[in-house]
């Protein structure tokens, strides 16, 4: 009988490791996507990309077995840093190239095929993107002067980033983590993440007034010292 237990735990583990594995690297796959994406939004990028989303895929597949019936929820927490960061990566993508946030369906449709997206995972990837937007607002009005804005018909510009990350900050706040439980991880997770998202359009924000109001003092391609405003602030406060 205790034979029996020793090689459920021995099994047990094999699929523990290998799913910590798989979701490591598939969130340092996910990270050079995003690094890429954040330096140019060119359709060359997307497409050099490509070779790494197939690597991620092909980590997900070998998983995938891995992940099946119950322990699509007892390995859970040990692939869902891995899903968040390509979530993230997606959802950066697909809004660089629509101007729309990637739907839930759209997000699972482009996983492969055993592998569960949870309304977790998902919400908690949005929230890490909207730090990639930050940093991609910035550093295009740092080089152009400018609000990255989305094109319509006709040539007419659309919305800009700001407007959009405004309307990010908004449903973020107004989700009820209460409502599935007060105890639950998603409401840990948003907890830490929420604050982080909210100081992230602020620094938009106050890139945008900083570029109204001093824009001709300063030299084309500067950058804020973000991290040297928010120490400034603390000791201000």
């Amino acid at each position: 009988m205790f034979e029996v237990f020793r090689s459920e735990l021995d099994a047990h583990q094999e699929r523990r490791e290998r799913v910590i594995k798989a979701s490591r690297d598939i969130t340092a796959l996910s990270k050079k996507m995003i690094r890429d994406l954040g330096e140019s939004i060119q359709p060359k990028v997307a497409k050099e990309n490509e070779p790494r989303q197939k690597q991620i895929c092909d980590l997900f597949t070998s998983i995938a077995p891995d992940l099946q019936g119950i322990n699509a929820w007892r390995y859970q927490r040990n692939i869902s840093g891995g899903l968040q960061e390509y979530v993230e990566a997606m959802s950066f993508q697909h809004y660089l190239e629509n101007q729309v946030l990637i739907t839930y369906a759209e997000a699972q449709s482009i996983l492969p095929h055993g592998i569960l997206l949870t309304e977790d995972d998902y919400i908690l990837g949005l929230f890490d993107m909207v730090g990639e937007l930050m940093r991609f607002a910035i550093t295009t009005m740092a080089t152009t002067g400018a609000l990255p804005r989305g094109m319509i018909f006709d040539g007419m510009l659309g919305r800009d980033v700001l407007t959009d990350l405004r309307g990010l900050r908004t449903c973020f706040e107004s989700l009820d983590t209460m409502a599935a439980g007060g105890n639950t991880f998603l409401k840990r997770d948003i907890d830490k993440k929420m604050e982080v998202m909210r100081t992230c359009v602020e620094k938009v924000e106050n890139a945008m007034y900083g570029m109204i109001i001093r824009g001709r003092e300063r030299p084309k391609g500067w950058v804020p010292d973000l991290d040297e405003e928010e120490r400034r602030e603390v000791v201000s406060y």
